[in-house]
């Protein structure tokens, strides 16, 4: 059922209303043509349930960087 899948996806995610819009684009960039959009987002929730989907990222943090030297490149 979906609750189950719900429930255990809110595991990785602080609040309901956040794991509605990390599912929703998720949905969207995950969704093939030709199936169905309710399977889409049951494999997405399977997905957020198995792995935090903001979670601990290994890449490393964005540097910013000054409009100075944005603008000389």
């Amino acid at each position: 059922m979906r609750s189950d899948l719900v429930f255990g996806a809110l595991t990785h995610v602080k609040n309901r209303y956040e794991l509605c819009q990390l599912a929703s684009k998720a949905t969207r960039k995950l969704h093939k043509p030709n199936t169905r959009l309710q399977d889409t987002t049951n494999e997405v929730l399977d997905r957020f349930k198995d792995t935090a989907p903001m979670g601990d990222s290994t890449e490393a943090p964005v540097q910013k960087v000054s409009l100075e030297e944005r603008r000389a490149a």
